[in-house]
């Protein structure tokens, strides 16, 4: 998904309200649209991981997930027996909110973070806790080896 064509449409628009007014406002409005474009690509790509969120809870067999390639985000399904764990998308998970206070430096990479993984800082963040709260697996003797051996 061009993400940056809906940018330039919202830029479009913005513009052309602006010329409405004098020489002034079109161009505080081409000024407030430039200002603006690097938030509403991240406001777009937050609204698709929250779009993917929703349509996970009505998968049985999977989840999708929000994946930027070459900063275009793609909506990509990921059945259960993936490697990256379903996120729980129940109504109850998903109404606590917590204020978490963070250096900007901290903020900064664990942004990158959830840019790299495709998915939006909120989706980032509540799965990495959920992994880190998870038990351990238990050690399964499928995979041990015995028996001796000689030298």
């Amino acid at each position: 998904m061009n993400i940056e064509a809906y940018v330039q449409a919202v830029r479009q628009d913005l513009a052309r309200i602006a010329a409405i007014g004098d020489e002034g406002t079109a161009r505080v409005g081409e000024l407030l649209a430039g200002a603006l474009e690097p938030a509403l690509g991240r406001r777009l790509q937050e609204a698709l991981s929250e779009a993917a969120l929703d349509l996970s809870g009505q998968l049985p067999d999977g989840h999708v997930e929000v994946r930027v390639a070459g900063g275009d985000p793609e909506l990509v399904f990921v059945s259960d027996g993936a490697a990256t764990p379903p996120t729980d998308t129940t109504e109850e998970a998903l109404s606590a909110r917590v204020t978490l206070r963070l250096s900007e430096s901290l903020k900064s990479r664990i942004e990158d973070a959830a840019a790299r993984s495709g998915v939006s800082l909120n989706t980032w963040v509540g799965r990495t806790l959920s992994q880190a709260v998870e038990p351990p697996p238990r050690p399964s003797n499928r995979h041990r080896l015995t028996g001796y051996g000689t030298a």
